[in-house]
């Protein structure tokens, strides 16, 4: 705080030495060629300077809004499109895969009987006799 100080009171001190120099700088406005200046005058520039920053905001919103959707649905439509296009990789390339899927169906097919060996538990006579017909 001990530094900030003499750093505000030097701004303050140029804000004054360039009101005295450049001399005021009140707002005046023109509305229908009739001249208003002093605090009306301000009052009516900060209202309608307010006025335009709304409805700037207001547009950009909008604007913001539209562009969402827009690039959500050309996201869509990207989707889509890379979706039929690896399909129709997928069609060209499977002839050429064919061996390999061939090869991989047999392992699959002799890792899944070994499976079911080691998970298929003994049956005893017991458990058999007590079975309904």
């Amino acid at each position: 705080m001990k530094k900030f100080a003499p750093l505000l009171l030097l701004f303050l001190f140029i804000l004054v030495a360039w009101e005295a120099m450049a001399g005021p700088s009140g707002m005046s406005i023109d509305i229908d060629g009739q001249h208003i200046d002093g605090p009306l005058g301000t009052l009516f520039g900060v209202l309608f300077a307010g006025g335009g920053l709304l409805v700037g905001a207001l547009v950009l919103l909008c604007v913001g809004v539209l562009l969402a959707v827009l690039f959500a649905g050309l996201g869509v439509l990207a989707v889509g499109a890379l979706a039929l296009l690896l399909l129709f990789v997928g069609l060209l390339a499977s002839p050429l895969l064919l061996p390999l899927a061939c090869v991989l169906a047999i392992v699959w097919y002799l890792a899944r009987g070994e499976r079911r060996q080691r998970t298929e538990r003994p049956r005893d006579a017991a458990s058999d006799a007590v079975k309904p017909l």
